[in-house]
């Protein structure tokens, strides 16, 4: 399961962050996970559960902002939501090689207590 060394590494990343922002208790963060970044959300929450229970750490939640695959169509200039990880443009039925969006997997924000 590579969703537990991903959590490894944002719980690492996080406490880097934390670290350079004056320290404090990490008490929630949030992520930013698209719809083809390869990761199971189910497994993801999971994996981040078992990270965080082995360090001990205090509570922490997870917050994951879904992100939806969108391509854009330069036939018809249209930007549209590829359905299923499916790139097939909606007017024309050209398939698009351009993804706008849905590879996300980063972190987006830490909330800390002073």
């Amino acid at each position: 399961m590579h969703e537990l060394a991903l959590m490894e590494a944002l719980r690492e990343r996080a406490l880097e962050q934390a670290e350079r922002h004056g320290g404090g208790t990490i008490r929630a963060i949030t992520m930013r996970v698209g719809s083809l970044a390869g990761v199971e959300l189910e497994a993801l929450e999971l994996a981040f559960a078992v990270v965080m229970e082995r360090e001990g750490a205090a509570p922490v939640r997870l917050r994951i902002e879904p992100v939806a695959a969108r391509c854009y169509c330069h036939r018809c200039a249209l930007d549209f939501l590829a359905t299923d990880g499916c790139c097939e443009c909606p007017d024309c039925g050209h398939i698009s090689r351009d993804l706008l969006q849905g590879r996300e997997l980063d972190l987006v924000s830490l909330e800390l207590d002073e």
